[in-house]
């Protein structure tokens, strides 16, 4: 895993991308094994190109549950296709840069 820089860390959980953010007796941040688990899938997440907004939506509905699995895998299913997309778009693009390399 990419190690996020102090910055990234304190703009996620500013933002209330990591819930429940602990504190020790200096006032400092630390993560438990879920925050670190969960700081993982919000890099899948932005990789993914989700929007900060998105990724709040995300994380609301992961809190809510079990309930909320169905809805979820919809976003991600729907993130899916798009990447997907992408790729094939990607491809054409470096099939048409070989073919003029080639030229």
């Amino acid at each position: 895993m990419r190690v996020l820089s102090y910055e990234t860390l304190k703009f996620y959980c500013n933002k209330g991308l990591i819930p429940n953010v602990k504190r020790d007796t200096n006032g400092r941040r630390y993560f438990d094994e879920y925050d670190v688990r969960w700081i993982k899938d919000l890099t899948c997440l932005k990789k993914c190109d989700m929007s900060i907004q998105e990724m709040r939506e995300y994380l609301e509905l992961c809190l809510k549950g079990k309930e909320s699995i169905e809805e979820r895998k919809m976003i991600l299913e729907k993130k899916k296709t798009a990447l997907e997309k992408e790729i094939r778009e990607r491809k054409e693009s470096i099939a048409y840069v070989n073919c003029s390399i080639l030229r």
